[in-house]
């Protein structure tokens, strides 16, 4: 998505300027004239042109949304209308990002633009299920539906994520502390220990010679180390943002034993669940495959879904492209295939997202039940190797001395 920069005469025949998402120049022509405007110019935004957003406001959640279309559902059943509705969401949002976006969503609106319409202008905040939804809703006059569903979909993609990073919490704090223990053995205790036998003319053993020469290092070196570390760091984190980057590093997330399964599990559930709110609200089959493509988050399935979009384009069913690209598990194939045959994919796509998201749960259990005592074990070896180290040349004093 670029951003362009635009001209038009309003309906009211005043001139306007603003800006828009949008891939070409010709969507935001074809947007801007179904608002019966005359477009006088679009530009694509350069880097001296482009709006800089200076804004520290909080990333908008998928628990944000959620929120947000349960209380505007909420709102509209009772009686208010949509322009109203949007005036109450935007004064008792807490998030300032969604604030400020339902402040211009409501300004559009009550110009006569369509929701779905100021919605899609603001895709850095909108996600396009959302204003596709929307869209679908108000054409077919259940807006209230369409956020309805919109409401669960983000109530189970939370919950998907929550999920996943409670299986992670535990783990990165083990690992934390694993390497703060170490760290504090390597610059303190080590040190002082070791200073006891530094009068004594013996020969150190081996074990014990390299976690001096360890700690010597880390208390000389530290600023390397942690340079170092910062290096890979970065250099991980701009490679991984590349597509090469993106295509090696979502292949070896796949392939790790534990997480690999529970990513598949995810990337299921996330298919099922999105793919069945939209063809439910009525988006085409096309469409929702593309929307569903941009919300799978390994990019592996992101090309999956990609190419079964254009194979069903062609007249492909949707089972045969998920079954050749090898992602996908056989349950979610035959589920799909048997959805297809009985024209009732939707409820098809909804089982293989519940089934999937109770199974991320139980594997998310199975893994935090895995990794801990893995985690323990390995923390007290390498402790215990190091406590080895300093009371060997103790026992050999001590011999001595006896």
């Amino acid at each position: 998505m670029a951003e362009f920069h635009y001209r038009v005469i309003g309906p009211d025949g005043k001139e306007k300027k603003g800006s828009m998402e949008a891939k070409t120049a010709e969507q935001v022509t074809m947007q801007l004239k179904a608002q019966k405007n005359i477009v006088l110019s679009v530009e694509e935004a350069n880097l001296m042109s482009r709006d800089i957003n200076l804004s520290f406001g909080k990333a908008v959640k998928a628990r944000d949304f959620s929120i947000f279309c349960r209380q505007f559902v909420s709102i509209i059943r009772a009686g208010v209308s949509v322009i109203n509705a949007l005036e109450m969401m935007r004064d008792q949002t807490e998030n300032k990002t969604l604030k400020n976006a339902l402040k211009g969503v409501h300004e559009d609106v009550s110009k006569g633009e369509a929701l779905a319409m100021a919605m899609k202008k603001r895709a850095k905040v909108f996600p396009s299920m959302l204003c596709n939804m929307v869209e679908a809703g108000e054409a077919s006059g259940s807006l209230d539906v369409a956020f309805d569903r919109m409401a669960v979909q983000f109530e189970k993609e939370d919950k998907l994520k929550q999920s996943v990073k409670k299986a992670m919490i535990y783990p990165v704090v083990l690992v934390v502390v694993m390497i703060g223990v170490l760290f504090l053995m390597m610059v303190w205790v080590i040190p002082n220990f070791m200073g006891m036998f530094a009068e004594l003319d013996a020969e150190m053993p081996a074990t014990t010679q390299l976690v001096i020469n360890m700690s010597d290092f880390v208390i000389a070196k530290w600023w390397l180390i942690l340079l170092v570390a910062a290096a890979v760091f970065a250099a991980v984190k701009l490679y991984a943002g590349t597509p090469n980057g993106k295509f090696v590093l979502g292949g070896l997330k796949l392939k790790i034993p534990v997480l690999g399964k529970l990513q598949m599990k995810s990337e299921c559930a996330r298919l099922g669940r999105t793919l069945c709110t939209l063809l439910s609200a009525g988006v085409p089959m096309i469409d929702a495959l593309e929307i569903t493509s941009r919300s799978m988050e390994n990019v592996h399935y992101k090309k999956a879904l990609a190419d079964a979009k254009e194979q069903v384009m062609r007249g492909v069913p949707l089972s045969r492209p998920l079954k050749t690209c090898g992602l996908f598990p056989p349950m979610v194939i035959h589920m799909v295939a048997i959805g297809e045959e009985t024209g009732n994919i939707e409820s098809m796509l909804e089982n293989v997202a519940n089934y999937y998201e109770d199974d991320v749960q139980v594997a998310t259990e199975q893994m935090m039940a895995l990794m801990e005592p893995m985690i323990i074990v390995v923390m007290a070896v390498v402790v215990g190797f190091m406590i080895m180290a300093i009371l060997q040349p103790m026992f050999t004093l001590y011999e001595s001395i006896g």
